[in-house]
């Protein structure tokens, strides 16, 4: 699909059930004309990692996931050789009657090579992935040192076979929590972006396109109702997907209107920690009056 506009971002992902704003559609736009990584920074579930699955869904190409982690190594991330595969080659062509040099050319080659997510992604040969570099923050400094001359040059030298090259280079979305600050050297090769929790009105259209069934009176409640959350300093912030499991939740339950013994009965679609729940007991009466006001309205 062609996406020449703010606007046919805007509609194609509004049509994959996903609303984007004019910031993000404009990030997007500036990522397929200049062909640059987007840094997306925010709180946890405000849909940074489903902007990427939807971009590849409108892009009709293939979503490549590097989910991020402490610990996470080039070898998981790029390529490792297959070891079983190789050992069983070696045993079944003992008697062949090959040198040394053949063989070893032979399981070192492309058959032999298991290619892992940023090998996958440089590797496409018809049309550019799209590249989802999940929770970048979570993974060690020396791995993102690494990202950025993969970033700078998407290639990457594999001494047995050399040096590969993206023939087209994927669309690359990293995701941030800020669990940890990220480099100023990784920032500069980005486009940068902080997706924040919607504006009510904002998620009230979430929760209509994720839940077409869900009536206004309610959606606007439960809106008015996470807004109040989120000036409370719960441990775990609730973000637009305990949004949407809590509408999901009402609407399975039957209920067209909130009340506080429904938000007490359906608490554990929302908070998620026991610390959060005590601190929503300390604050329960001024939940109920944002209710109150939310359903006077």
């Amino acid at each position: 699909m062609n996406l020449t506009s703010i606007q046919d971002i805007k509609q194609s992902f509004e049509k994959n059930n996903y609303i984007a704003d004019d910031k993000l559609a404009t990030a997007l736009q500036l990522v397929l004309a200049l062909q640059k990584p987007l840094l997306v920074e925010g709180p946890a579930g405000v849909g940074k990692t489903a902007c990427a699955k939807v971009l590849a869904d409108v892009l009709e190409t293939q979503l490549i996931r590097l989910q991020c982690y402490e610990g996470l190594d080039t070898s998981t991330a790029l390529y490792e050789w297959n070891y079983p595969k190789q050992m069983l080659h070696i045993r079944l062509t003992e008697n062949v009657g090959e040198s040394v040099a053949q063989r070893e050319a032979e399981i070192f080659s492309e058959g032999f090579l298991l290619r892992r997510p940023l090998l996958e992604a440089i590797s496409a040969s018809d049309k550019p992935p799209v590249l989802l570099i999940d929770e970048v923050d979570r993974a060690d400094e020396e791995f993102e040192a690494f990202l950025l001359e993969l970033l700078g040059e998407f290639q990457v030298t594999i001494p047995e076979l050399g040096t590969i090259k993206a023939k087209h280079k994927p669309l690359v979305i990293l995701t941030s929590n800020r669990i940890r600050e990220l480099s100023d050297a990784l920032r500069r090769r980005c486009l940068y972006l902080w997706q924040n929790y919607p504006s009510f009105d904002k998620e009230v259209a979430i929760l209509k396109t994720k839940l077409p069934d869900i009536s206004g009176r309610l959606s606007a409640q439960i809106c008015q109702v996470m807004i109040k959350l989120r000036e409370l300093h719960f441990n775990k912030v609730p973000g637009v997907a305990e949004s949407l499991d809590w509408a999901a939740a009402l609407v399975a339950l039957h209920k067209g209107e909130l009340d506080m013994r429904i938000v007490d009965e359906t608490l554990g679609c929302i908070l998620k920690d026991r610390e959060d729940w005590e601190m929503f007991a300390v604050h329960r009466d001024e939940v109920a009056m944002t209710l109150n006001e939310a359903i006077s309205s």
